[in-house]
């Protein structure tokens, strides 16, 4: 009976470690409508004002420090600056500390914006429920957030990737089924409200109606944010010519505790991530900030301590869709080799409205002699996830290019969001949800191998106890 056991562990262990990368893309049938979905009517119950004389609103954290011990707790008052104060403590309806933020406001045209607050909230303790506070008397508001894991490599941490999401009942749907899903901080690919489709005031005014839609979740987990095309919002026409400034006003990010020069380019560690967020609309090529800061932050990367190394964008790097096609090609250009030499893992980004997952593939052999003209399946490249699916108002990308690249192991264009599960210092799960109708379904889904520890001795090591581990669970049986 031992032997048979053992044979089926056995089995069943190498069956799974042979679902790596598929053999063959996917080009999914599912079809929808790509004609521009239509924002939410203002008047809709999911951007309703909070009640009470100068109550906070549009309340959204991030994490705060590199390594998961603060958070930045933003909001929004409307009549007046109010307190900037946060009271926090790990008992509902005892807040025994406080801390003190920061408040300003800026004009978008002849709009004015609210009093935007911004609080650092530092020392906390790791894997602990906080309930904080913010406003005051009968206007003030309560929230909560859990605090990560203390950063080791094989603590278990679960991810949600969002992109393009915008403010139409499809954002909505994409929210609400994020919200089920059990993850516990958002990885966001850039594009968050689409106001800069909008002209003049609305611009501003569309700004606030999405940090009240994204409330009930930015309140309460960290998003880690990345900027996209819509958050640029240069309108020279209005006399607006300062890039991201609704962006930079509203969200911030903790890029001075990774050494970077500006809030659009950063890292943090979070549980066994690394993740390292970039900027595509900002200068990346060789000797501008961004480019000196990635080649530091890389060799900052200790696998030891966060075997997952991960990068955030918005233009994807790989793209077989029409749409944007070829647009990360220059950034490509002078990072792929970055990611491969550092073993990242998984590189996430939006731009694209449609899901595209790729193989492992690289195109670092590519010049103007070479002659090697296409990808080239490479075990150390990561993998590309495209998820500008998020649901805005500009509608789907539907148009793939035929036939699918072999570089492209699965596309589809649906709305939807993502999860990434760790395991350990070895294994992820990733999945895609697609939204189908108002409801959630799964699509695609894979086992993520560690690039660092899959090549590594004590990887091994670490495979063979982990078998033996199942091996002696199987016999206890």
């Amino acid at each position: 009976m031992r032997v048979v056991l053992l044979y089926l562990v056995l089995a069943s262990f190498v069956l799974l470690s042979s679902i790596k990368d598929g053999s063959a893309g996917i080009t999914s049938s599912f079809i929808r409508s790509e004609f521009p979905s239509t924002d939410i009517p203002l008047d809709h119950e999911v951007f309703a004002v909070p009640k009470g004389y100068n109550a906070p609103q549009q309340v959204h954290i991030t994490q705060g420090d590199y390594d998961g011990k603060a958070v930045i707790v933003s909001w929004v008052t409307t009549d007046e600056p109010g307190p900037s104060k946060v009271q926090f403590g790990t008992s509902e309806n005892k807040f025994q500390t406080s801390a003190e933020g920061t408040v300003s406001n800026y004009t978008f045209y002849k709009y004015k914006s609210g009093y935007v607050h911004h609080c650092l909230i530092e020392g906390l303790e790791y894997k602990t429920k906080y309930y904080y506070r913010i406003g005051s008397g009968d206007a003030s508001r309560e929230f909560w957030f859990e605090t990560p894991p203390k950063v080791e490599p094989d603590v278990p941490y679960k991810f949600g990737i969002i992109g393009d999401l915008g403010q139409t009942f499809n954002s909505l749907s994409t929210l609400e089924h994020y919200l089920q899903s059990g993850a516990q901080t958002v990885l966001f690919v850039g594009d968050l409200s689409y106001a800069d489709r909008y002209k003049y005031n609305d611009v501003g005014l569309r700004w606030d109606t999405w940090g009240r839609f994204a409330e009930r979740s930015t309140a309460y987990q960290p998003w880690i944010w990345s900027v996209g095309n819509h958050e640029v919002d240069y309108m020279p026409y209005m006399g607006e010519v300062t890039p991201f400034k609704n962006f930079l006003n509203r969200y911030t990010t903790p890029y001075l505790a990774s050494q970077s020069s500006s809030p659009l380019w950063y890292a943090i560690r979070r549980a066994s991530a690394h993740i390292i967020v970039l900027s595509s609309y900002s200068p990346f090529v060789k000797y501008t900030p961004q480019y000196t800061w990635l080649k530091e932050e890389l060799t900052r990367v200790d696998r030891e301590k966060t075997p997952w190394l991960i990068v955030l964008m918005h233009v994807p790097l790989y793209n077989s869709n029409e749409a944007h096609y070829m647009e990360g090609e220059s950034m490509r250009s002078v990072f792929e080799s970055w990611f491969i030499h550092y073993e990242v893992d998984v590189i996430f980004a939006g731009h694209v409205h449609a899901y595209e997952r790729s193989y492992r593939f690289s195109n670092t052999d590519y010049n103007i002699t070479s002659g090697h003209r296409f990808p080239i399946a490479d075990k150390s490249a990561p993998v590309y996830i495209t998820v500008g699916d998020g649901g805005n108002q500009e509608g789907l990308a539907s148009r793939f290019t035929d036939p699918q690249p072999e570089y492209s192991a699965f596309r589809e264009a649906s709305y939807g969001h993502s999860t990434l599960e760790i395991k350990n210092r070895t294994h992820a799960i990733y999945h895609w949800n697609r939204n189908d109708d108002g409801k959630k379904v799964p699509i695609d889904s894979f086992i993520l191998y560690n690039q660092y520890w899959g090549s590594n001795r004590r990887r091994r090591k670490l495979k063979k106890n982990f078998l033996m581990t199942l091996v002696d669970e199987a016999v206890s049986m």
